[in-house]
């Protein structure tokens, strides 16, 4: 494959930098180094995305995403050979073109024949997309909606928040593609807002599986608190008109009992 030389490439730099091996040091006696080659798909080979991850006992340091075209250091130890690989005009180049040379060219490669000869990439899952509100203190006015999306394969998958149509950037986070034990990922993307009566907020999925995005809808409703006041002020409302009701009803009745008196000039 097209990456084969490339952890051959970055190996003289990256085992410069473990732990006791500069200087003349002892390496420790027990360590692991790793390199991953990921490529993702999303809609074909349209939204291809190649990833080259390096860890260092179980830690990822260094990573290099076609979506960015650079090296970013994940921790300390990989900060210098970012640094060295970002500027070496031989190797960003190289790497930069795995998204073809690799993902885009192996996906034609791996996939297979189906009955009306069109060509297939294995095994899609659908995602299951719901929205969970919920609000982090009772008396705040922010609300934390939740936007999931379960049991969907391959990992590759888009999710956005939109707010009466339109996309919502602020108050976004995202969470980690988690794995299933059935090899399924899921994902949470996180919005916090101030929802207002007559809002509607969607998100939308996009995933290899779907034809067409996904889209779940949220309104704001009127609290629970609110309609447990509104109804204790209707049902206030209702008995004191009753018990005036009764009240004037006794009065009248009463007022109309009393005889009436002669004057007194008249008895005499």
């Amino acid at each position: 494959m097209a990456f084969a030389g490339l952890p051959l490439m970055l190996l003289v730099g990256a085992l410069a930098r473990i732990p006791g091996s500069e200087g003349g040091k002892e390496t420790p006696a027990h360590f692991l180094h790793q390199w991953k080659h990921e490529c993702r798909f999303l809609n074909g080979t349209q939204r291809a995305r190649f990833l080259y991850r390096e860890f260092y006992d179980r830690q990822e340091i260094l990573r290099f995403d076609s979506h960015l075209g650079k090296f970013v250091a994940l921790t300390e130890l990989g900060k210098v050979d970012a640094e060295r690989f970002n500027s070496d005009k031989q190797l960003l180049p190289t790497i930069k073109a795995e998204v073809d040379s690799v993902c885009r060219h192996n996906y034609e490669v791996n996939s297979y024949k189906t009955s009306k000869d069109k060509r297939a990439i294995g095994r899609k899952t659908k995602p299951t997309v719901t929205i969970s509100p919920t609000k982090m203190e009772p008396d705040s006015p922010n609300t934390i909606l939740l936007c999931i999306a379960t049991g969907f394969y391959p990992v590759e998958i888009e999710i956005q928040w939109l707010k009466n149509g339109q996309p919502e950037k602020e108050g976004v986070a995202y969470g980690e593609e988690l794995q299933n034990g059935d090899w399924t990922y899921q994902l949470m993307v996180m919005l916090e807002t101030q929802p207002q009566r007559g809002d509607v907020y969607t998100c939308k999925v996009e995933h290899a599986s779907l034809e067409a995005p996904i889209t779940v809808q949220w309104e704001p409703r009127t609290s629970s608190s609110a309609k447990s006041k509104l109804w204790t002020g209707i049902m206030g409302a209702v008995i004191g008109v009753a018990f005036f009701s009764v009240g004037l009803f006794s009065y009248l009745k009463a007022k109309k009992a009393i005889p009436i008196q002669p004057p007194a000039a008249l008895m005499n």
